[in-house]
């Protein structure tokens, strides 16, 4: 196998990236938990806040440096998940270290130089490609806040102030949490109120399942976000397959336009490719394919007949 992979031949990716953010008290951390496996970096200092029955094992951190310990430490092979809560946090604590190790990127009014963002960024996807690497997943939760466009008010994921789009591009999903009547939504689309990422097709609004009810006794699993990453995994799993049975569909096309060779043949054709269960793009590639073999035997075809004809002399 060479260096360049056909779509057949990708790894299926068996971890996921995702940010879910929304307004504070929505249960942000409770659904992140969720997760398979899951063990809390708590840059936020916010883990009470989670009731006591859907507690996870914690790291209670106070620098970035600590990030790097518990990464390499034999305790971080028993999770499945790492939490972030909250990536807003977890990138001040970047910035901390950076200024702080470097100097020269930091500005007179104690923020990140330009260079200094430029490098938290690539902190930044180095973290989530060494938890990919470790075969976890990461799940960060981020408040919102507003932003106002024009006339229009568009609410965004509390991170990185105006990096907030570059980073959300090394993430699988994104989702906003929001509560419509009594119930707590969490959609995944994105749109022109709120950012979204939804790279395995879930419904564009999913309804949270209640856990604990208004007397705070508990009514339900924990188990959302553990069933939203088995969905992505077969997402992509089938993903390949269909990719799979795509080229072995296009090889059957292939041949059958070889046998192409008059008129007859060519409208016989016609009719058994339309027939085929088509997949992605093939019914087109079929088209095309036909055409440019037809136009070689001098034959064109006629819209009104839905058939393939003699070019007139």
């Amino acid at each position: 196998m060479g260096l360049i992979k056909r779509p057949t031949e990708l790894t299926v990716k068996s971890t996921l990236s995702a940010l879910i953010y929304g307004q504070p008290g929505m249960g942000k951390t409770t659904l992140a938990c969720s997760a398979p496996n899951p063990v809390l970096f708590d840059y936020d200092g916010g883990i009470h806040r989670v009731n006591a029955a859907h507690r996870v094992p914690t790291v209670q951190i106070t620098s970035w440096e600590e990030t790097d310990q518990v990464l390499k430490s034999e305790e971080i092979k028993d999770f499945a998940t790492i939490v972030i809560d909250t990536a807003g946090k977890m990138l001040s604590f970047m910035d901390k270290y950076i200024m702080a190790t470097n100097p020269k990127m930091r500005k007179a009014d104690g923020t990140l130089s330009l260079q200094g963002y430029g490098v938290r960024k690539q902190m930044f996807i180095n973290f989530v490609n060494q938890v990919s690497l470790m075969g976890k997943s990461v799940l960060f939760v981020a408040h919102e806040r507003e932003e106002k466009v024009g006339d229009e008010k568009q609410i965004r994921p509390e991170i990185g102030g105006s990096s907030a789009g570059d980073l959300i591009k090394e993430l699988d999903l994104v989702g906003y949490m929001e509560a419509i009547g009594k119930d707590r939504t969490i959609s995944f689309d994105p749109c022109q109120k709120f950012y979204g990422k939804n790279t395995c097709n879930l419904q564009s609004s999913i309804k949270i399942p209640v856990v604990i009810n208004e007397k705070g006794e508990i009514v339900g699993q924990n188990t959302f976000m553990s069933n939203i990453i088995d969905t992505y995994q077969k997402y992509q799993t089938k993903q390949t397959e269909k990719s799979s049975e795509y080229e072995a569909l296009m090889e059957v096309i292939k041949e059958n336009i070889e046998q192409v060779t008059d008129v007859l043949s060519a409208n016989d054709a016609v009719k058994r490719l339309m027939d085929f269960d088509h997949i992605f793009d093939s019914k087109i590639q079929a088209g095309m394919l036909l055409n440019e073999k037809c136009k070689k035997l001098g034959l064109k075809y006629n819209k009104l007949s839905n058939s393939y004809e003699p070019i007139a002399a």
